[in-house]
């Protein structure tokens, strides 16, 4: 497990071009979003008193009226959105299942359809272990999406089950009955956060599974999504122990990449040099949360490749006369 888990790393460094194309991808839709946003600030601000106010601190008056005239995407700019609360937001709308604006949903749709589409070409770099041309690259990704999509299908019926019908049965029915009596705070609290690990487990053994599938799909190149998916449960069942060590493993380098975060998120600063600084810290975490998922990707397919025999197609193919390193020296 832990053999994979370096070997995925390693795959991951070796092909930066991966990791910025995944960052590109990431601001190509999320600038758009941020640039509405910002007009419709200034046109709210205008040249009025509270613009410099807020260019170089924290209007809260401004804010709260904002934010009651705020409609559609406006109505995501609340104190959350600043450092680390926008993570911890983030996390809270995913546990709690809380809808986002329908643009915001949109642009969320948008890149999930993006990384579908990149993801084939993704694994099969890092299952190859080598470089590949962008036409290679290209032509894996057009390969494979299609394939991916209806792999979605089966993932968005999981994914709405646990969300629309275990969700709400855990949250809406039996948290109520288990904290009916309860008077203290602190033991509500660790009820709620119970039935988070409740919810979480069968979320990350649905993510796995998927995970797997998409690695069995291109490293064996499978047309059956069904197939690929009854085969990563076979493969999970089989390696439980270094699957699910090697998922936790991964889950705990993201937290890592949270506490870090935390520690050197930036808060609210005045516009100018703090800002930008602010703006780069921001993007390192974003980089680091991209680097995170990339390793999952790569050390599922090590350890995938490992344990079925498919070292050969990881391996860059040997270097032998006239294309070896010792050529190269004796022509020069």
């Amino acid at each position: 497990m832990l053999k994979a888990w370096r070997d995925g790393i390693g795959r991951v460094n070796r092909a930066p071009a991966i990791l910025f194309g995944l960052w590109i991808t990431t601001a190509l839709v999320s600038v758009p979003l941020t640039l509405e946003i910002r007009g419709r600030i200034q046109d709210h601000l205008g040249a009025s008193l509270e613009a410099g106010s807020a260019a170089s601190d924290v209007n809260y008056d401004w804010l709260q009226e904002f934010m009651g005239q705020a409609g559609g995407l406006s109505r995501t700019v609340t104190p959350s959105v600043v450092g680390f609360a926008a993570v911890l937001d983030n996390l809270s709308a995913l546990v709690d299942a809380t809808p986002r604006p329908a643009v915001v949903a949109a642009a969320a749709a948008l890149y999930v359809v993006l990384l579908t589409f990149f993801s084939g070409g993704i694994i099969d770099r890092y299952a190859r272990d080598r470089a590949v041309r962008a036409h290679g690259f290209f032509t894996v990704c057009g390969v494979f999406f299609f394939r991916f999509l209806r792999l979605g299908v089966l993932a968005a019926a999981a994914y709405g089950f646990l969300f629309g019908s275990f969700h709400p049965w855990l949250f809406d029915d039996v948290y109520p009955r288990l904290t009916a009596d309860v008077t203290s705070e602190r033991t509500a609290f660790f009820t709620r956060l119970g039935l988070y690990l409740l919810f979480g487990l069968p979320l990350a053994v649905v993510n796995l599974l998927f995970d797997y599938a998409k690695v069995r799909a291109v490293v064996e190149d499978r047309r059956s999504m069904i197939g690929a998916l009854a085969a990563a449960g076979s493969f999970v069942r089989r390696n439980l122990w270094s699957a699910s060590a090697l998922y936790a493993l991964n889950a705990a380098a993201f937290v890592g990449v949270l506490a870090v975060y935390r520690l050197i998120a930036p808060g609210v600063g005045t516009a100018g040099l703090s800002m930008w600084l602010a703006f780069g810290v921001g993007q390192l975490y974003v980089v680091a949360r991209l680097w995170v998922k990339a390793v999952f990707w790569s050390s599922e397919t090590a350890l995938f490749q490992s344990r079925l025999a498919h070292a050969g197609y990881v391996r860059s193919p040997e270097r032998l006369w006239p294309e070896s390193p010792a050529a190269e020296a004796i022509a020069r």
